[in-house]
């Protein structure tokens, strides 16, 4: 939103200068962005070219003699030299005197010599100021324009151009005048209150309004006769150029005018152009619109038009049409001030990617009230300076909702933003700002919003209100909580481990990515995904079009670009969502890594006593672990099962679970089908931890640091190798040991796996060393041979195992 400040001052009776005016915006929630004050242009003067003399010595030089008025070198000519071809006696232009900057060329002028003439100044173009990029001659002004007058004031440079930054929640500040009433609300000036008369017109409007469609919720017309349609007045070219729009002609331009003086956009129709009747309608399949910005717009039944006899002449309350456009020609003018559902428009500019000012102001929510209101300013002025007699209005009335009453209780402020600011403060802040407080008591008012603050929906919004016009520099800055409180007290279980999660593979030296949620669809099929109600019907790039369905291809193809640039050995983890389905349950917290090529967690690289190992399953494993063990999980209880989902490689690849059913990770090395359809090479190994799968408890959320026990006895290690059948797990054999006598074993450990004819078809050995811990007394040999029983009986009875002879 931009306006000047000589604009606001229209309607802001303030003696603030633009310093205070800049940070008392800031201060009220309407952020400056930028201010362009234009004092680069205040030294600049306007001259007269006397004489134009060859140089002596240089072809393409003249010696010019200029008038600069009685206040430059006490009014006498000065000597300059220029280059310019259409530099000659009588031309008025712009002149800057030495010790003059020059933006266009980022010089600071001073008196100089030229192939031995002096020059005394600089004849300025218009790209040498930066108004233009035209460079091919000097500026020339018509004859009459004021000698020694200072350039910005004749060109209305002079007048600093404000921007603030609107949030979507303020309609109100999408015009002068309700900016100006926040700053007169916040103390800083008063408000001119200038009311708009009624014009009541002459003799009906000959052309009539059928409203057709539920996006209009209201619309007002009236037809103006015998204007003169001209260019507009020069001080509204001035302010619309300022501000970043085109003049085109005074109809035009006054509905421009006020959609940024008073935030009411409006359109002018020429009515020699309106065939018929006026309708408000939904657009029918197969119409089109050629309309002002010179573009043809397919419309559709989700478009509203305003149309008559001959079909569409405008997409309502966005753009009107070019056939029934106001030109030079316009003798008789239908002046529309309408209104419109807000998110209709929403849709239907972003449908037909249309961007106006009319369209920003009306899907934010524009005045009801000063629907008609706005049509008879605009009437006022066209009646003005275009001249001409007004009819009658026609009107479809807009159906005001009773507005509702919040309750504000006082207190809210002060719980909300810690200000303590008294009862008949907060009241007198509301009313200043046009809201209506009918009734007041001891603990709290009831308020009315304005019609113009559609944004202000309940008892938070009047505190915002409130607050800001106190201002937040008056909150006294808090310190936040310690970090182990803001854990213990707010963080949810899952954010805790989202953070766990992280820290322990950063820890194992893995880098965190931040990935996009979408992958090309042939990645998501691969992984598992692929589903049509996953597709997205307007992806942010050609190939991004599904929701991944796992974080694994991401990471697969960030580790494929730094391989690419010669970066082979990464080590890279994501923590985020992921989605199995459309549903809220099928959308899934997980934490997953990738090492490729000889990322392990001791090193990656060559090495002066051999290369190291690649990447592999028992890499995946243990950073899969890691994680479950940052989380709390018991993993001393995991149960590892063979085999994982099918892009893992079918024998290196494992699930990581919690009893039978619950698997909590998928870890191993890639599947060689799914590195090649990625175009990828080398050792990789990932894995996924499925976060909402863990078990909640009481357990804390923290590695598991189990209560240091020692023994005065000594430790007695035992070996026994079985034989059992090839497809039995090895941890299955060494959880039975466990399990054998949980007083005496405090370890079990496999260290030999042996596989031959001797064992017969189908059959392995198993040796795993067994660590006995005595508590409370030496161990006889009775004691071994009993402990020994029962390590024999229950991996027999687990696994069919029989020991080895």
């Amino acid at each position: 939103m931009k306006f000047t400040l000589s604009w606001l001052k229209d309607h802001l009776d303030t003696e603030a200068g633009l310093g205070e005016i800049t940070e008392r915006l800031t201060a009220i929630g309407l952020e400056v962005e930028h201010v362009d004050d234009r004092a680069a242009f205040r030294p600049f003067t306007i001259a007269r070219v006397l004489t134009a003399q060859p140089h002596p010595d240089a072809d393409k030089l003249r010696v010019l003699s200029v008038d600069a008025g009685p206040d430059v070198n006490g009014g006498k000519p000065l000597q300059i030299v220029c280059g310019a071809p259409n530099a000659a006696a009588g031309l008025v232009g712009v002149l800057a005197l030495p010790g003059t900057y020059v933006p266009g060329i980022d010089t600071t002028l001073g008196v100089g010599k030229i192939r031995g003439v002096e020059s005394f100044g600089m004849m300025c173009s218009e790209r040498e100021l930066e108004l233009s990029d035209e460079h091919n001659g000097i500026i020339s002004l018509p004859s009459d324009t004021p000698v020694g007058m200072a350039f910005a004031d004749y060109a209305g440079l002079s007048d600093p151009v404000i921007e603030i930054n609107l949030t979507p929640n303020r309609p109100d500040a999408t015009s002068i005048h309700g900016i100006a009433r926040d700053l007169a609300a916040s103390g800083l000036g008063r408000l001119k209150e200038a009311a708009v008369d009624r014009i009541e017109g002459t003799g009906p409007c000959p052309v009539s309004v059928d409203v057709q469609s539920p996006t209009c919720t209201g619309f007002a017309l009236r037809l103006v006769r015998g204007v003169t349609n001209g260019p507009s007045p020069e001080w509204m070219q001035k302010r619309l150029r300022a501000i970043g729009l085109r003049p085109i002609n005074a109809l035009v331009d006054i509905t421009n005018y006020l959609t940024f003086d008073r935030g009411r956009p409006l359109h002018v129709f020429d009515a020699a152009k309106v065939s018929g009747a006026l309708t408000v309608r939904q657009a029918r399949a197969g119409e089109e619109i050629l309309a002002l910005d010179g573009r043809t717009y397919a419309l559709d039944e989700d478009v509203c038009v305003i149309a008559d006899d001959k079909g569409p002449e405008s997409i309502g309350g966005i753009m009107g049409g070019e056939h029934s456009g106001c030109d030079e020609g316009t003798v008789d003018v239908l002046v529309e001030s309408a209104l419109w559902r807000p998110l209709d428009i929403a849709r239907t500019g972003r449908t037909l990617g249309i961007v106006t000012d009319a369209r920003y102001r009306f899907e934010r929510g524009v005045d009801p009230a000063f629907m008609e209101p706005g049509l008879d300013l605009a009437t006022r002025m066209i009646l003005d300076l275009c001249g001409g007699e007004a009819s009658e209005r026609v009107v479809v009335p807009h159906q005001d909702d009773a507005p509702a009453r919040i309750r504000l209780p006082f207190t809210e402020v002060k719980r909300l933003t810690s200000l303590d600011i008294a009862p008949d403060r907060q009241v007198e802040l509301l009313q200043r700002l046009g809201f209506a407080v009918t009734a007041h008591d001891a603990d709290g008012a009831d308020v009315t919003a304005p019609s113009w603050r559609p944004d202000v929906e309940g008892k938070a919004d009047l505190v915002e209100e409130v607050m800001r016009l106190t201002g937040v520099d008056a909150i006294t800055p808090q310190p936040l909580p310690r970090e182990g409180a803001v854990a213990g007290r707010v963080l949810t279980t899952a954010q805790v481990r989202d953070r766990l999660a992280k820290r322990a593979l950063a820890a194992r030296g893995m880098l965190e990515t931040v990935t996009y949620a979408f992958i090309p669809h042939e990645e998501a099929v691969a992984f598992g995904g692929g589903a049509p109600e996953l597709q997205l019907e307007n992806p942010i790039a050609a190939e991004l079009t599904d929701m991944r369905p796992s974080l694994l291809p991401s990471l697969l193809a960030a580790a494929g670009r730094n391989a690419a640039r010669g970066y082979g050995d990464v080590a890279l983890f994501e923590v985020s969502h992921v989605y199995r389905d459309d549903t809220p349950a099928g959308q899934l917290r997980v934490a997953a890594g990738l090492r490729r090529g000889t990322a392990t967690p001791t090193g990656a690289g060559r090495n002066w006593a051999g290369n190291a190992a690649p990447v592999s399953v028992f890499d995946a494993k243990a950073d899969a672990i890691a994680v479950l063990e940052a989380a709390g999980v018991p993993t001393d209880r995991l149960q590892v099962e063979a085999g994982a989902s099918a892009w893992y490689h079918p024998g290196r690849s494992g699930r990581l679970k919690l009893g039978p059913k619950v698997t909590l990770a998928e870890f191993g090395e890639f599947h060689p089908r799914v590195l090649k359809k990625m175009r990828l090479s080398g050792a990789h190994s990932g894995f996924e931890v499925f976060l909402d799968a863990l078990p909640e408890g009481k357990r804390k959320a923290t590695r598991t640091k189990p209560v240091l026990e020692l023994s005065p006895f000594q430790p007695v290690r035992r070996d026994f190798a079985f034989v059992v059948d090839a497809e039995v797990e090895a941890l299955k054999l060494v959880r039975a040991a466990e399990g054998a006598d949980r007083k005496l074993v405090s370890s079990v450990s496999v260290f030999d796996v042996f596989t031959g004819a001797s064992l017969g078809e189908g059959r392995k050995s198993i040796a795993i060393e067994v660590t006995l811990k005595p508590a409370e007394r030496t161990l006889t040999d009775e004691d071994l041979d009993a402990v020994s029983q029962k390590i024999v009986a229950a991996v027999a009875k687990a696994t069919g195992g029989t020991l080895r002879a």
